[in-house]
């Protein structure tokens, strides 16, 4: 069992940290579960005799408590040892995965069952994300924050792309209950592992509810964080609209269907891949205009579906597009991990992944009514317009350059 809070006085890179290792294992280990997960889950839905409304109430059921309890997860993160917390919220993730693959094999499931093993899982996922995000700035010395953010993508990039094909494969074969089993084993797996992390809890003496609002409060006072994350809940609902909803119904329309759009869906996944592999070897000095810069590439993809470019351009929009994701996912983790104190970490990161989850029924909202007013191309062409950022690149970069981000 390692025991790491800190970085060791010689500040080793990530892989030679033991508390990185396993961390980062559990992580590859959690994705590939995840991975599977999505696939598994609508045929469990279709099964028990379900269709697309019935999937859609699953889906949000999942969603919802993961908004709801987001923030009492950040607050939670900054007063107890985020090592136990991720622990708990994975083996809770793992029992709710488990009674599910059950059900389903029984033959027991429901779209109500179903829904709810939905919501434990949403629960789950709302306190492991403020404590995952203070994790790595705790067992990680500054210097080499971003090649850790990197290298903890790396795996899980490289599973985005071949899970999927697995977890078809084993639905085929065995039916959903199997993926599903592998999900809540690799939530287990996971659980254990992070046990061995052992992080001491902060020393707090103020009340929750006065850690919540000095939260907000420093919140509301970083400028760069909350412009930033305003717009990327605007960005994350017109990327949802444009390229996860309307995407798939004009490549049947204008292309060769599923084939075509699993292909883009491909090329997508290759672009964060290759966005990581970049990270691991650029190291930009202003970390917050990267990350506005690069993010602007999601307009690409659903930018050439508008206008019916052949599907050639489609999957360069796609790899371009993914490519600059991953480079604005690390870079923006560095930057917050950099300059928000550690006692903080969690809020800051849970209020800023509010606004991005915000953005999921928003942006699907925002489509069923625009569906009716005017053309599928022309609504992608919309969404490609939402992801300028030159309102972020405007209203925080000033002030973020005056932070002076390390090189």
């Amino acid at each position: 069992m390692e025991s790491t809070v800190e970085a060791p006085a010689t500040r080793p890179t990530p892989l030679r940290v033991p508390a990185f290792r396993r961390f980062a294992l559990a992580s590859l280990v959690s994705a590939t579960g995840s991975a599977m997960a999505p696939l598994a889950l609508a045929y469990a839905v279709i099964g028990q005799g379900g269709g697309g409304g019935s999937l859609g109430v699953v889906l949000a059921t999942n969603s919802v408590p993961t908004i709801v309890f987001t923030v009492a997860g950040g607050v939670l993160a900054d007063r107890l040892s985020r090592s136990r917390i991720l622990f708990l919220s994975n083996l809770l993730a793992a029992a709710a995965q488990g009674v599910l693959a059950t059900l389903v094999a029984t033959g027991h499931a429901t779209t109500a069952s179903i829904a709810g093993c939905g919501f434990v899982s949403g629960i789950a996922t709302a306190f492991t994300a403020p404590a995952a995000t203070g994790v790595v700035a705790q067992i990680v010395a500054a210097e080499h924050l971003q090649r850790a953010n990197a290298l903890l993508r790396l795996p899980s990039n490289a599973v985005k792309v071949l899970g999927p094909v697995a977890g078809g494969v084993i639905v085929a074969v065995g039916g959903p209950a199997w993926a599903l089993s592998w999900d809540a084993l690799s939530f287990l797996v996971a659980a254990l592992l992070l046990l061995g992390l052992r992080l001491s809890a902060p020393v707090t003496t103020s009340s929750a509810l006065a850690d919540l609002r000095a939260g907000w409060s420093g919140f509301r006072s970083r400028t760069w964080l909350w412009t930033y994350t305003a717009a990327g809940t605007v960005v994350v609902a017109a990327w949802l609209a444009g390229f996860q909803l309307l995407g798939p119904v004009v490549a049947a329309e204008r292309y060769s269907g599923a084939r075509s759009w699993g292909l883009v869906q491909g090329a997508f996944a290759f672009g964060l891949l290759a966005g990581t592999v970049v990270c691991l070897r650029w190291k930009p000095y202003r970390l917050l205009a990267v990350a506005v810069v690069t993010g602007a590439g999601l307009c690409l993809p659903p930018a050439a579906l508008g206008l019916g470019l052949p599907l050639p351009w489609v999957l360069l929009g796609a790899v371009l597009a993914g490519i600059g994701l991953d480079i604005t996912i690390v870079a923006w983790n560095t930057a917050l991990q950099q300059h928000v104190p550690q006692e903080e970490m969690g809020r800051m990161s849970s209020f800023n992944g509010v606004g991005e989850r915000l953005a999921i029924p928003l942006g699907y909202l925002i489509t069923a009514l625009a569906v009716h007013a005017w053309a599928d191309r022309t609504v992608l062409l919309v969404c490609a317009a939402e992801h300028d950022p030159g309102g972020v690149r405007h209203g925080s970069t000033g002030e973020w350059t005056r932070a002076t981000c390390r090189p």
